[in-house]
């Protein structure tokens, strides 16, 4: 067995053997459900409640994805803007930092009072916490071109903006698809966690409510739900960025 199959299969083998040592804590020293369920609870209300599951995972994934549109659009913009202008990332830059840093947590019930209960504070809040490393990733491979290279390239005839889009962004999209990749599980907990503070639908709403009804195998269900559904997207992205920008990582492959 490879190298490459090896790595391929490790996150298989070490997913079931965390499981099986959860299921066998959970035997062994008698665990109640309503504390922390065993992964065989879980799969059981899973398959009890898949119907609810199906549909409020449905809610939160389009919420999440129209959050995560957005984030790019916005992320995309701010981070050419602010990468390509010295001005501007003197400007702008601290200001991203500082408003990164507020718990987003504070700012869902101010979203309440202005966009009330609903869809608007999930996809607000998806927006507001993963548009920043898309912005920080873009800037920095705008920034980080080589003065050497864009000397050459204006002794050519190449304008600033030439030099921008056909060089600079072309050699930002491993940058790009790393933060693509940050920002969508980012996403995914802003939509969770606007649902369970201003939501009436959703695997937050879900889960906030089975907790505190102590139904905890199906809060926990719907843990498991988020997590696969972030890490799909994460994967869909990996293979994406691999097929277009193989160039970047070729030397890596033998590893």
């Amino acid at each position: 067995m490879n190298n490459k199959t090896l790595q391929r299969w490790a996150p298989f083998v070490t997913a079931i053997a965390m499981l099986l040592i959860w299921q066998a804590v959970c035997a062994l020293f008698s665990i109640a459900d309503f504390i922390f369920p065993s992964p065989l609870t879980i799969a059981q209300a899973m398959g009890q409640y898949a119907a609810p599951i199906a549909e409020a995972a449905w809610k939160t994934f389009w919420v999440t994805m129209l959050g995560f549109a957005i984030a790019i659009v916005v992320g995309v913009l701010l981070g050419f803007l602010v990468g390509s202008s010295r001005m501007a990332y003197a400007a702008l830059y601290p200001l991203l930092v500082g408003f990164n840093a507020v718990p987003k947590a504070a700012i869902v019930p101010i979203l309440i009072v202005w966009f009330g209960i609903g869809i608007g504070p999930g996809i607000l809040t998806a927006f507001l916490i993963s548009f920043f490393p898309i912005t920080v990733n873009i800037a920095t491979g705008l920034a980080t071109l080589e003065p050497e290279l864009e000397d050459v390239l204006r002794v050519l005839g190449a304008k600033r903006w030439d030099v921008l889009v056909k060089v600079g962004l072309p050699r930002s999209m491993p940058y790009f698809y790393g933060s693509l990749k940050i920002a969508i599980t980012l996403a995914f907990v802003g939509t969770v966690l606007a649902e369970m503070t201003a939501g009436d639908s959703g695997i937050g709403y879900l889960m906030q409510s089975a907790g505190s009804q102590q139904r905890m195998p199906l809060a926990f269900a719907g843990l498991v739900v988020i997590g696969t559904m972030a890490m799909a997207m994460y994967e869909l992205f990996s293979l994406v960025e691999k097929r277009t920008t193989g160039w970047a990582h070729r030397g890596s492959q033998g590893e």
